[in-house]
């Protein structure tokens, strides 16, 4: 089996994420990653054996990795030439300049949600509109907050159909480790409609969406409460069968001790996961409530890691691996272990 060959380049937060869940797609071959300068997160590759290889963006720069002796493949012209799609985790407007690059050397790329939707052919998710993505030379995956929002809303559409959703999103204010924020203690509203109802809806356009964001001074996740309106009266049992059912979403509740983002953190560090990520976005069981013809729920969303099978259902798309949604987000599920804990537990 020819594998498809795959660049990450900009090994920062999401980067460094895209590269270990590329590396464990069996019909995927990560060829390299590519950085500008040596970065807390590239010493960190150096230092676990340079499991991956690197290229530089600036060879300018190499004298900087020859100080520390971390070695260079070469540039990412270089790397560029050798794959198939390339996964741009640049700082959000640098793949816009990245694309020209791409054009010259006639690869297929994939961006992250911090790109404008002008940047893409398709504006992405692997759920809700996968086989829009087939054969497309660039996609844009939604953010995070959207990719898990809108898996919970497609899970409801595809079972019962949706007619609108209202939310409101208590969205972290910064990643663990960034500084670029500031020290607050304060919560900051910003206007709405939020920019995730609106993706929704160019995702979803049946679906009528709006909502409201709340920036809070904590990093360890998102939690965004959902109120969806069916063209079916949905119960609490309805809507619960459906969630367990979906791989990449998973049902918790406060009476296991999961009361919120941090619990769920410290969850995912327990079980022994890298970095303390979780590719599921949690639904709380005992958030569920039926109220006049909606069916109301809260969702935790783990910024860091949420995206990455969403983007690896993007290669299979530009590629034309898998024909359908179905079969594409099973076998990224496969290869990422997504959904191993239903086997653990039977409820």
């Amino acid at each position: 089996m020819k594998k498809v060959k795959v660049a990450v380049v900009g090994y920062g937060t999401i980067g460094q994420r895209l590269a270990d869940g590329v590396f464990r797609q069996g019909d995927m071959e990560l060829v390299g990653v590519a950085d500008l300068a040596p970065t807390l997160a590239i010493r960190a590759l150096f230092e676990k054996g340079m499991p991956y290889d690197l290229y530089l963006v600036d060879m300018e720069k190499k004298g900087e990795f020859d100080e520390l002796g971390i070695p260079v493949k070469g540039s990412l012209i270089d790397l560029i030439q050798k794959v198939d799609v390339v996964l741009d985790s640049a700082p959000g407007g640098i793949g816009a300049k990245n694309k020209e690059i791409y054009d010259k050397y006639n690869v297929r790329a994939i961006f992250q949600g911090g790109e404008k939707n002008s940047i893409a052919d398709v504006f992405f998710h692997g759920y809700a509109n996968y086989e829009a993505g087939i054969d497309k030379r660039y996609l844009k995956l939604t953010s995070c907050n959207t990719t898990g929002l809108i898996r919970s809303v497609d899970c409801l559409d595809r079972k019962f159909g949706i007619d609108r959703v209202a939310i409101t999103i208590i969205r972290r204010v910064a990643d663990p480790g960034d500084y670029h924020r500031g020290l607050t203690n304060a919560l900051q509203i910003d206007k709405a409609p939020s920019h995730q109802a609106l993706d929704l809806m160019t995702i979803m356009p049946h679906v009528e969406a709006t909502g409201i964001l709340v920036h809070t001074p904590i990093t360890h996740g998102h939690i965004i409460t959902v109120v969806a309106t069916g063209k079916q009266k949905i119960t609490k049992e309805m809507a619960l069968e459906a969630f367990k059912s979906h791989p990449r979403i998973r049902v918790v509740s406060t009476d296991e001790g999961f009361k919120g983002n941090a619990s769920l953190f410290k969850y995912a560090r327990d079980l022994g996961n890298p970095r303390g990520d979780m590719y599921e976005i949690a639904l709380w069981e005992d958030s569920i409530v039926e109220t006049g013809d909606s069916i109301m729920y809260a969702i935790n969303i783990p910024q860091e890691a949420v995206t990455i099978p969403e983007t690896i259902d993007g290669i299979r798309a530009c590629m034309s691996m898998q024909t359908t949604g179905a079969e594409a987000t099973a076998k990224t599920n496969e290869y990422l272990g997504i959904g191993k804990w239903k086997t653990c537990f039977k409820k």
